[in-house]
């Protein structure tokens, strides 16, 4: 293989010939050459276009494009420690330390595939996640429903389409791509269940429906076709929920709900119910429980009755110092309520 370097450094230009030399030798063997993590990007990103979500190919693709620095001309069993550092640093210059973490599991998850293909034994570098500080994440209050649900009605009077998707999310935890997706004829009316087809793990598992959205639905079913349709009866674009959420958050005065939050929060109320993880799971259609219990809010409720528990034998329910009586009132009401 002959051909110019294009470098004015003596030892660069001695690391390209050395990378094209053996390039070229493993050709002559037969053997697959070690690619670049650049080319490596692009091998990814061909075997999983019509495997994984688009979503996610375009994260992986703008990785490609835009976030590979100094390592988009590295052999990837030649990635250090100390380069994957440097390039995370020079990341963070311009990135949230979320947005870091999010880099270097791409990052990773790109090495594990070469690593399944056999182009090298082991990922050559180790470079742990920054510490970030976590955000309390929205949901929506169970008691709130009626009002948010009633907000997102008058935000989009003329377009039904999106109170019926809205209503999809919440009661059935599904995902936006699978609302997107909906279909009339994978609700079985009968055993009273909705199916995905259309799902991130190609799972087909059934989902119960409650009664209230069978009583929504009905009034507008159609034997075939897509539930949530535009006016020319074509499926909507990802984020066409945005603004009347986010007006209906406006509205009710909820920071932070989003179509995936109405996903975590139809999670959280099943375990609030006592519902076993595991049914949960399947609910989800996840694969692993630990990505169904990250869904899952703390339940607060059970804490403060316990809080409660404590004061009472520590003597402190009660008390008016405390605002004992004002507490026992106000539970009183509750209770009345």
């Amino acid at each position: 293989m002959q051909r110019s370097t294009r470098e004015t450094i003596k030892h660069k230009a001695e690391t390209i010939a050395n990378r094209a030399y053996t390039k070229a030798r493993m050709w002559a063997r037969g053997d697959e050459p070690v690619p670049t993590l650049r080319e490596l990007v692009v091998q990814w990103l061909s075997a999983h276009a019509s495997i994984v979500s688009p979503a996610y190919i375009k994260i992986v693709s703008t990785f490609g494009r835009l976030h590979l620095y100094q390592l988009a001309d590295v052999m990837v069993d030649e990635l250090t420690t100390p380069l994957v550092e440097t390039a995370m640093i020079e990341h963070r210059c311009t990135h949230a330390p979320a947005s870091v973490n999010h880099w270097l599991t791409v990052l990773k998850v790109i090495c594990k595939w070469a690593v399944r293909r056999r182009v090298m034994p082991d990922i050559p570098w180790s470079v742990k996640l920054l510490k970030v500080q976590k955000r309390p994440r929205a949901t929506l209050p169970v008691s709130r429903a009626a009002e948010w649900l009633a907000a997102v009605d008058a935000y989009a009077s003329n377009r039904p389409a999106l109170c019926i998707a809205v209503r999809l999310a919440f009661a059935l935890g599904l995902r936006e791509s699978e609302v997107i997706t909906a279909r009339w004829e994978w609700i079985d009316w009968d055993r009273r269940t909705y199916t995905p087809g259309v799902t991130k793990g190609r799972e087909a598992d059934p989902v119960p429906m409650p009664d209230w959205l069978i009583d929504y639905l009905l009034p507008t079913h159609q034997h075939t076709g897509l539930i949530v349709h535009n006016e020319r009866g074509a499926a909507y674009a990802p984020g066409f929920l945005r603004q009347a959420m986010r007006a209906a958050n406006a509205t009710c005065q909820i920071e932070g709900l989003t179509p995936h939050r109405l996903r975590g929060t139809f999670a959280t109320l099943l375990s609030e119910r006592g519902l076993p993880i595991q049914t949960i799971q399947r609910i989800m259609r996840h694969k692993d429980p630990m990505t169904t219990m990250r869904y899952l809010e703390a339940n607060l409720s059970a804490a403060a009755d316990a809080q409660t528990s404590i004061a009472h034998l520590a003597g402190l329910q009660g008390k008016p110092e405390y605002g004992g009586e004002k507490v026992a009132n106000d539970t009183s009401a509750r209770r009345v309520e």
